[in-house]
């Protein structure tokens, strides 16, 4: 009798026992784990790349032109800054920082020469931070100089493609505005490697090539299929001039391999954070010969270099280009 009138409390108190026992009230569970913050959230991140600093890197070149492999340098600047996704500029008046966000910035220079006359490469690339709500590099431009002419090249992401805008000396391009499909960006793999490289996509993937490479061998852009793969590999042969990590596994080496182009890029960073670039080698024919490029990190500085542009500080300049 008493159990039939009292079912329900003794079921309850059998629920409270049998819960205590495992463990499972909401007083007994071990508190869970806040997820790990992305790389642009830690603490480590932000000392590096908010301290009003860009990191400048140099190196020593190897780039093939005209079916030889020519001596030179080249230069990454990455630094971050706000970026306004409307009208894709540099965010620098109070009006217009609504609609600003922090991109990583990378500025890449090369410089070679081949016979009497020179070479001068520069790519800028402006890369969201962070990737929740801006998953894709907002605009990519790149210019080629040398005594023949000029080239220009710019990509713009606007809804769901890039908008292309090419200016040429030579006629076959001319004068170019056109659109391609959204897609992963060569360009952008060493902005990508900086912010996260553990997100790097592997396996099969589309990439639009980068703007340079596009230029120099006087190709159509548009995406590609590529197989790409991320390993570790030792430090022997891409150390350079610089000291610090030299275990086999200190380094990782992302490559791409464009089959159907026949062209072949890896980019080699340190696995530990910064993520420092290496150095990287091309493959590709060139004036009927298969030939590499390759470039070897010879010295690293962090500068607010925008400062320091007066005579006296081509001591700076010395000290990264020696």
């Amino acid at each position: 009798m008493f159990v039939q009138k009292n079912f329900l409390l003794l079921v309850i108190g059998l629920s409270v026992v049998l819960a205590v026992a495992m463990k499972a009230t909401i007083y007994q569970k071990d508190p869970v784990p806040p997820p790990p913050p992305v790389p642009a959230e830690s603490p480590e991140f932000r000392a590096y790349w908010y301290a009003g600093l860009a990191e400048l890197s140099s190196y020593t070149l190897q780039q093939a032109r005209y079916g030889s492999v020519n001596p030179g340098t080249a230069v990454l600047i990455f630094v971050t800054e706000d970026f306004r996704t409307d009208t894709q500029v540099k965010s620098e008046l109070a009006a217009g920082s609504v609609n600003a966000v922090p991109v990583l910035k990378t500025n890449f220079v090369k410089k070679f020469i081949t016979g009497i006359y020179d070479y001068s490469l520069f790519t800028s690339v402006f890369t969201p931070i962070n990737r929740g709500p801006l998953p894709n590099t907002l605009k990519v431009s790149s210019s080629a100089q040398e005594w023949c002419g000029n080239t220009y090249l710019q990509l713009n992401l606007r809804n769901n493609g890039y908008q292309v805008l090419g200016h040429s000396y030579f006629e076959n391009e001319g004068d170019e505005a056109y659109r391609v499909d959204k897609t992963l960006l060569e360009d952008e793999l060493y902005n990508r490697i900086r912010l996260d490289p553990a997100k790097l996509p592997t396996g099969d993937v589309q990439l639009i090539p980068a703007l340079t490479s596009i230029r120099l061998r006087h190709k159509k852009l548009g995406p590609q299929t590529a197989t790409v793969t991320l390993t570790s590999i030792a430090a022997q042969g891409w150390s350079g001039g610089v000291t610090g990590r030299s275990t086999t596994d200190s380094l990782q080496a992302y490559t791409v391999n464009y089959t159907q182009d026949a062209r072949k890029l890896t980019i080699v960073f340190e696995k530990a954070f910064p993520h420092r670039i290496m150095g990287w080698e091309e493959t590709y024919s060139d004036f009927g010969k298969v030939l590499t490029s390759k470039a070897v990190l010879s010295k690293t500085i962090r500068s607010d270099y925008w400062k320091h542009h007066n005579p006296a500080d081509t001591t700076l300049r010395n000290e990264l280009l020696p």
